[in-house]
């Protein structure tokens, strides 16, 4: 059955993929964003509305008088965005999908695998916490006032253009001029990583799925390499043998405060995630590329976009100053 959805955002690292799979599948599907031009593009299927999650008055504007079978919401950080989510769309939408995130699961995890039952609880990351605030918020919502809502956690998700490195492309420009790049920890934390077809396939099959309605599911792949496997296989994929050196997640927190709680709050952890839930509702969710072709993949996209190949000079002159710490 082709159900009417509404993207807000649509044009993200995560979602994009998911917006071209919705209508590969042959939904009807509408993009709400800023209208602001990226990298990404939308298939031309889509309809494309103005507004802004920050403004509330322009997304009123926009989906005036309109329902939706599903709206997935991308672009919510806070819990006044999503409030503002659920006084507008309610009644008017039979599934309202919230896109959280597995950071917001217990640091450091009591145990691995991490389920969906594992306690939400990160006190190093503010974003962590806002995302769980929103979560209560809307489980609140659905047990007292029957908002239909589905929560989705994904963990690191990329797409040919989003290097999951500190750096990005900053330490491929190093490695690719002669100069070591810096890892967190050790560099033998294993870190899941999914690629957004493939994260795009779990997250569509859970849409308009009355069983999935009040309920909660992690959506990452099985592919889940050490930092020291992912800078080495981009190193490898950009046509040099990295030079890696560490230093701890906590040194390069006091010393980049910047960097500090996605790294402490999240990265320096073994991620590790068990997806038996999903897979019971959308069991063609699976891992089709594994980190080794994702890197390649990503080298090779920076490679034909010249234009994405900016060198972040601050930080760059930032890791020689951290490397000489180690």
């Amino acid at each position: 059955m082709a159900l009417d959805i509404l993207f807000l955002g649509g044009t993200g690292a995560i979602s994009t993929a998911s917006v071209r799979l919705a209508v590969e599948r042959g939904h009807r599907v509408t993009v709400l964003n800023r209208g602001r031009t990226t990298s990404r593009s939308v298939p031309d299927a889509v309809e494309h509305l103005v507004g802004d999650v920050a403004d509330p008055a322009s997304v009123d504007a926009a989906v005036a008088g309109r329902e939706f079978d599903v709206v997935a919401q991308f672009r919510a950080f806070t819990t006044d965005t999503v409030q503002g989510d659920v006084d507008r769309f309610r009644g008017r939408v039979g599934q309202y999908v919230f896109i959280s995130s597995a950071s917001a699961y217990q640091k450091p995890p009591a145990a691995i695998p991490v389920t969906e039952s594992t306690p939400l609880k990160n006190p190093f990351w503010q974003y962590s916490r806002d995302k769980i605030a929103c979560e209560d918020l809307l489980v609140t919502e659905d047990r007292e006032r029957d908002f239909p809502v589905t929560i989705v956690r994904p963990s690191h998700t990329y797409d040919d253009g989003l290097l999951p490195t500190m750096g990005g492309w900053t330490d491929i420009a190093r490695m690719r001029a002669g100069k070591p790049v810096l890892v967190h920890g050790d560099g033998t934390t294993p870190w899941t990583l999914t690629h957004s077809d493939d994260f795009a396939v779990g997250f569509v099959g859970l849409l308009g799925r009355p069983e999935a309605l009040g309920n909660a599911y992690t959506i990452t792949g099985e592919s889940a390499p050490t930092w020291n496997q992912v800078y080495t296989w981009l190193g490898r994929a950009a046509g040099v043998e990295p030079e890696l050196v560490h230093l701890s997640s906590e040194r390069i927190a006091k010393e980049v405060p910047d960097l500090g709680p996605g790294l402490v709050g999240d990265k320096a952890h073994a991620m590790l995630f068990d997806t038996t839930k999903l897979r019971r509702l959308v069991p063609e969710f699976t891992t089709t590329i594994p980190y080794a072709e994702g890197a390649r993949r990503q080298i090779a996209w920076y490679d034909a976009h010249p234009e994405a190949q900016v060198v972040d000079e601050e930080l760059d002159a930032t890791f020689d100053r951290l490397i000489a710490l180690a």
